[in-house]
């Protein structure tokens, strides 16, 4: 690993200008950072501590919605009770993640950075990787491609994001505050994370020196009915092959509200919106969920070793959507 220093600055004001050196990043856990650097697939030069900034509070909005710090710990988050009560999906998609010690030390900030990866990416023998070196190529499309994307992947790049918090935000209409150089801006989860395209080595619209200082989750009525569901190869501490949260609000016996978006299938949280708007309106009690799972699959593109997710996602968010109709929290 290179040697990189270490700040701590006062506040985000002092955080944000020391970012305008080369090579700077900010660090809160540094669970997914610290993994690169130690491969040398990230090379910071510049630590910057945000965990003393006072940005780790979880509080209620004048609207009725929820702000969460991005200092916050995931677990701290994933317990909190207001979180609990109100937006259980995310705490039961913060508790499908990685191991208790991680969740530990984790933060939501850092949750949303976390890189969009795939074994070629993180192991720097291999040559061809466009996410590290642009213009190399993609190693995955002609090797190993099992984890790989079905949906919004591009001739650059078909590695996943790895998030299952960032699944629940989508599926929630979280919107990212960050300050920067610039000033304040306000990003919905939908445009913060994006597809590959030509430049995979971009990850989120972030733009240089910006700092995540909390995420927004506006009202919501699926604290009743929902469902995370993360299918993977082993029990614990192991990324999605698919993972699905479903939201519904449900008022006398039909679908007023819905939300569904997919994790394991692309280079973001993938929100299937026309899925979810085939929902409403519809009687809980008459929807067709095998059709709904089918649109919200509508367009996959697999690639030889991966079309198994096509009909493995279909299943899991034919199953998320009826366990989410019948579940009265």
């Amino acid at each position: 690993m290179l040697p990189f220093a270490y700040n701590r600055p006062r506040d985000a004001h002092a955080a944000i200008a020391a970012a305008a050196r080369d090579g700077a990043y900010f660090i809160g856990g540094g669970t997914n950072l610290l993994d690169l650097a130690k491969s040398a697939v990230e090379r910071p030069t510049l630590l910057i501590d945000v965990n003393h900034l006072g940005i780790a509070g979880i509080a209620v909005l004048p609207d009725g919605g929820l702000r969460i710090g991005a200092a916050a710990r995931n677990s701290d988050v994933a317990d909190d009770r207001l979180v609990r009560t109100r937006y259980p999906l995310l705490s039961a998609a913060l508790l499908a993640g990685a191991s208790p010690q991680l969740r530990n030390m984790a933060t939501v900030g850092g949750n949303l950075m976390q890189r969009t990866r795939c074994d070629y990416f993180v192991d720097p023998g291999f040559q061809q990787c466009n996410k590290r070196k642009p213009g190399s190529g993609c190693a995955a499309r002609d090797g190993f491609h099992k984890l790989h994307a079905i949906l919004g992947a591009s001739e650059q790049c078909v590695a996943v994001h790895p998030s299952d918090m960032c699944v629940a935000l989508a599926a929630l209409d979280a919107a990212v505050n960050v300050q920067g150089p610039r000033g304040e801006r306000r990003i919905p989860i939908a445009d913060f994370h994006r597809l590959p395209g030509a430049h995979p080595e971009r990850d989120t619209t972030l733009e240089r020196g910006e700092l995540i200082v909390s995420v927004d989750l506006p009202p919501a009525a699926f604290a009743r009915h929902y469902r995370y569901l993360k299918v993977r190869e082993r029990a614990s501490f192991a990324f999605a092959l698919v993972s699905v949260a479903v939201g519904l609000d449900l008022a006398n016996g039909s679908v007023r509200d819905a939300r569904i978006a997919l994790g394991g299938v692309a280079h973001k949280p993938w929100i299937a919106e026309r899925a979810a708007a085939q929902l409403v309106g519809q009687r809980a009690d008459g929807i067709d969920a095998a059709g709904i799972a089918a649109l919200a699959l509508d367009g996959a593109a697999p690639l030889p070793q991966n079309a198994y997710k096509v009909p493995l996602a279909r299943h899991a968010v034919e199953r998320a959507v009826r366990d989410a109709l019948a579940a009265a929290a």
